[in-house]
């Protein structure tokens, strides 16, 4: 049997990835196995100690996999100008319903968090640097220090659960709007030099 190349190698592996990133945000850590995960990467479960060495191994990289792609935008604009309108952006789409129905492609925080913070390995480390990371990116300027940064990410994370666990579309839009008037409330007056 002929080896995999490198790129090849890099590619499944990507592949395994996306797929578990989706498939842990959409039905969680526990009710998805290292099976379901393989099968949605189109491969069989027997590669799967060519790429991981564990599912722990697995959901905290494919965790940060998750991550880097939802934060990307921000963390590549290089001016203040820029990555204020990054960041409104991202508020924006993830205050939105689109994000309340898809949460196969959303925030990997609010998706993943309960279940990583009952673990005690990589995961939950995965997810304390994940949650450092949104706080740096999500406070308006260094002189709000990184609080503003916990305290938007914590509105953002809560409108968004309210919102999911809404009876109706109108229940879910009530907490999306109630979330979208806190961030302003939050950005417009948080006192400059507070930690």
């Amino acid at each position: 049997m002929p080896r995999m190349s490198e790129a090849e190698k890099r590619r499944s592996h990507n592949r395994i990835l996306d797929a578990a990133a989706q498939l842990f945000r959409e039905r969680g850590v526990e009710a998805t196995s290292v099976a379901d995960v393989m099968k949605a990467a189109g491969m069989t479960h027997g590669g799967f100690y060519r790429h991981f060495e564990s599912k722990e191994d697995l959901i905290a990289t494919a965790f940060r996999h998750a991550i880097d792609d939802v934060v990307s935008g921000m963390e590549r604009e290089e001016s203040s100008e820029g990555r204020g309108k990054e960041r409104q952006d991202y508020i924006a789409k993830y205050l939105s319903q689109a994000h309340v129905q898809d949460s196969r492609h959303g925030c990997p925080l609010a998706a993943m968090g309960t279940e990583l913070a009952r673990t005690k390995g990589a995961s939950r480390h995965a997810g304390a640097q994940a949650s450092d990371r949104m706080a740096a990116l999500l406070r308006d300027a260094p002189e709000t220090g990184s609080d503003q940064g916990l305290a938007a990410m914590a509105l953002l994370m809560g409108t968004i659960t309210l919102a999911r666990l809404a009876g109706t579309e109108d229940e879910a839009d009530r907490a999306l709007e109630a979330g979208r008037t806190a961030i302003v409330l939050l950005q417009d007056h948080w006192p400059k030099g507070r930690s």
